[in-house]
Formats: C-alpha cells, structure tokens, sequence
C-alpha cells in the first residue's frame, strides 16, 4: 500500500488504473500492509478515494493479526488510538501485562506520546516481569512526501536490546502474514506475485514463503539498495500501473 499504491495519501500515478486492469484480467487480488496508524474501514475508504476499488475485506492488516495472536490475553499496547477499534478481544491494561504490542509511527505529534520515554520504560518494566514482546512490524522507515522519516523498528529493537528477548513479528515479513493472505485468495505461493517498495521486508519476506516478487520504483525505492543487496526481484518495474501489460507479455 504505502509506497506501491500512494505516499502520505497522494497515489501513485496509475495505480488505480493498474488495479482496474488486473481485476478485469482475472487476477485475484489481496491488499497487504504493515501500515499501523489507521483502522482497516478507514485505510480502505482512503484507497477507495484514490479511485482503487476494493472491499475492507480485502485488505489484510496487522492490527487485525495482532487481535487473532493476542485474543484473550492482557496486552500493554504502544500503538495509535486510531486502530483500537481492531484489537478486538485483547484486555487492554496499564501494568500487569502478559505481551506488550508496539504498533508503528505515523506523521503526527501522537508518535511523540506512543513512544515517550515514560511509556518505553513502562513497556520494558511489563518485559521484565515477564511479559512477551510483539511488535505490528519492525520497520526501520517508511516514505513520506517531506522524505524518509524514522518509524517504529527502532523502538522495537530498543526494547529488545533492554530486555534481552526478541520480538515476534505479526507483519510483513512475516511467514504467517504471507501465508494468511494466500489462503485469503487461495493461491499457491509459486504462482503469486508480491509487489512491494521495500527490498527487506516485501521482497525478501515473501521470497522466503516461495511467492514470486515485483519491485516497484516507487516510495522507499532506492537504486543503491537494489545495488548493494543480496535480494535479487525476479522483475523490477517504474510502478503498479505497469505491472498488468508486463504480465501479459510474460505470458
């Protein structure tokens, strides 16, 4: 989504047109993100609105991961007030925790409250006692339109080195993220394309599961990560809106 289809909500030129083209070529279509700042309903209106057509059910997201891995357990959670609304099942408590949740950073001044000082220290107090550590994702950055901004990977990775335990992932690049969005389309990973901005975790990530991947030129792209990194696209394209003429070309 982020970086494939738009950038701090202004889309990609052709994007929409692209998805269009694919849905009318019959290919069946799952929307992955790691955004963590917006509840699914909402992420899916906002695309709608840049003339993609989806339904909120195609939209896989991991605050919605996050409600099937931690159903029924009480869960300190750092993330956006904006996403409660999906953790649906989880006791959300203040101490006494038996997970702690980081979510992701997004472009206002509540990242600033999610991840003070005084809620990390928290956070690691709950991880001391006992408690396990999760984290939406573990991404270094993201793009936005005022450039590259630092998201919540560097929080998480904070609190492993404090703690000395190891965050399990609940989003991209995770093998259960991936495998969950196949068996949303029932599509067998040698025969699915993945197509992501970001080399580490969209390419790489979906590698590892078998899936056939794109990269786009846009949003996180950068030519020297292509160049430097052992991660090898099987295709790399200027943007989505290309991606349903080189299909029918590939054959």
């Amino acid at each position: 989504m982020d970086g494939v289809l738009h950038v701090s909500g202004q889309g990609i030129p052709g994007a929409d047109d692209g998805i269009a083209r694919l849905r009318e070529r019959g290919h069946r279509l799952r929307f992955v993100t790691n955004n963590t700042t917006r509840a699914r309903a909402t992420l899916a209106a906002e695309l709608r609105a840049l003339g993609i057509e989806l339904e909120d059910d195609e939209l896989q997201t991991t605050p919605l991961a996050a409600a099937r891995t931690l159903k029924g357990k009480r869960v300190l959670a750092l993330t956006m007030q904006a996403i409660l609304e999906d953790l649906e099942g989880i006791e959300l408590v203040g101490e006494g925790a038996d997970a702690v949740l980081l979510g992701g950073a997004d472009e206002t001044e509540e990242t600033g409250r999610v991840f003070s000082y005084m809620n990390l220290a928290r956070a690691f107090s709950e991880l001391q006692a006992g408690a396990e550590l999760y984290c939406l994702h573990k991404n270094r950055w993201w793009q936005t339109l005022r450039g590259p901004l630092l998201d919540a990977g560097a929080f998480v990775a904070g609190l492993e080195y404090a703690a000395d335990i190891e965050a399990t992932v609940l989003g991209k690049p995770s093998l259960a993220y991936f495998e969950a969005a196949l068996e949303a389309i029932d599509a067998d990973p040698e025969r699915t394309w993945m197509v992501g901005d970001d080399l580490e975790v969209d390419i790489a990530g979906a590698q590892r599961f078998g899936m056939r991947t794109v990269l786009v030129r846009t949003g996180k792209f950068r030519p020297d990560d292509l160049d430097r990194s052992a991660v090898v696209p099987d295709i790399v394209i200027s943007s989505i809106a290309l991606l349903p003429d080189w299909l029918e070309r590939a054959g």
